[in-house]
């Protein structure tokens, strides 16, 4: 959320083409996609308080890296940094919500967690522009690097131990590997995370450039966009939450596609000039919080609490690789005008519907093995 809006900034400071931004974010998630099948051979052998401390370390010091960048190279060699810790950071988070909160109740919880996200784009967004207009694009690395060492700390002294998934195998280490691997709703579950993580960026990199360069908004109130998307994206995850609780994954995610696709449509293939960027930015929030907290939800039901740090570091590794996939394969489709306005995005734009299109059916293949009642593989084990 910081890096991809300041892409045109450090893109100028460091003489990198706008059409090579999306490597920029593949980068991070790249890295974040190895570490999370390196990381499931091990993390649920450990608590989650002191595996979640060390991963929130690392991915500060990852980002404090990359102010330091001095052209292309460096900054990638930054954020693959930032990506090795924070892929793991992502996948404990989202265990330590399944290891405390019953599944009934699970949408709700996953909807205030995802709600980050946009606090992010409602303070962290608008004020890392901020800081790059008065200080340079350097120290918005730097002011989140230190906001990543207060959460670290307050991780290391304020969360219990949580230790319970160890109980759950009796000490002896999590069940074998090849048996996660065995289970189709697995599979189902990891290849929905894939097609939504692609079809979210192989777009979400290029936005802001694209409505700078090619339709004119201003840099000095790229900073609105996000307050507004944020604020919607922050009300829309909290009732997203409850209405995958009331109605189940499946008729909220479709809801969440179906506004998505035409979003899309609307704001980025087919451009109409006569609605505001704003209007398509909220919309695009929208639809995102909608899609992503009922995805997030069904799959997070789906392991059981010895194989959840396993289940969702393979999660997060497919959920990264497959974001990287998106950018880089938007950086092969774009390419550069003189007036720095990107050419091919509309084509970048109908691969993307295609994408959402074909959600629904894998939302509805999972849904019905996990019915909405428990974690799948819990079940299935007893």
């Amino acid at each position: 959320m910081m890096v991809m809006p300041l892409g045109p900034d450090f893109a100028r400071a460091l003489a990198i083409p706008s059409s090579q931004l999306g490597y920029i974010a593949g980068a991070y998630t790249a890295a974040a996609a190895v570490a999370g099948v390196a990381t499931s051979l091990f993390l649920d052998r450990f608590g989650r308080r002191g595996a979640l401390t060390v991963a929130m370390l690392g991915l500060a010091l990852g980002t404090a890296a990359g102010a330091f960048a001095r052209g292309l190279p460096s900054l990638l060699a930054a954020r693959v940094l930032a990506g090795l810790f924070g892929g793991p950071a992502t996948s404990l988070s989202f265990s330590i919500v399944a290891d405390v909160v019953p599944a009934p109740r699970r949408g709700k919880a996953m909807g205030t967690v995802m709600g980050a996200f946009a606090i992010a784009s409602i303070a962290g967004v608008p004020a890392g522009l901020e800081l790059s207009q008065r200080g340079g694009w350097r120290l918005p690395f730097f002011a989140v690097a230190g906001a990543g060492l207060v959460v670290t700390a307050l991780a290391a002294t304020r969360l219990p131990p949580l230790v319970g998934h160890l109980a759950a195998h009796g000490g002896a280490g999590p069940p074998p590997f090849a048996r996660l691997l065995r289970q189709p709703v697995v599979l189902l579950a990891w290849a929905t995370t894939a097609l939504a993580m692609m079809g979210g960026f192989i777009l979400i990199p290029n936005i802001s450039a694209y409505v700078q360069h090619n339709l004119g908004y201003p840099r000095a109130r790229l900073d609105l966009l996000y307050l507004a998307g944020g604020v919607v994206s922050f009300f829309a995850t909290r009732a997203a939450g409850r209405l995958v609780d009331r109605y189940g994954s499946f008729r909220v995610g479709s809801l969440g596609a179906a506004a998505l696709a035409v979003t899309v449509w609307v704001g980025f293939a087919a451009v109409r000039p006569d609605v505001p960027v704003i209007a398509v930015f909220v919309a695009f929030f929208l639809a995102m919080a909608l899609r992503n907290v009922a995805w997030r939800t069904m799959t997070n039901k789906v392991p059981a609490p010895a194989e959840r740090a396993r289940f969702m570091s393979i999660d997060s590794s497919v959920s990264h690789l497959a974001a990287a996939t998106g950018a880089f394969v938007s950086a092969r489709m774009l390419s550069e005008r003189p007036d720095h306005g990107l050419d091919g995005l509309p084509w970048v734009a109908a691969v993307q519907i295609g994408l959402t299109a074909l959600l629904p059916l894998l939302l509805w293949a999972v849904e019905r093995r996990v019915a909405g009642t428990g974690d799948a593989l819990l079940r299935r084990q007893r």
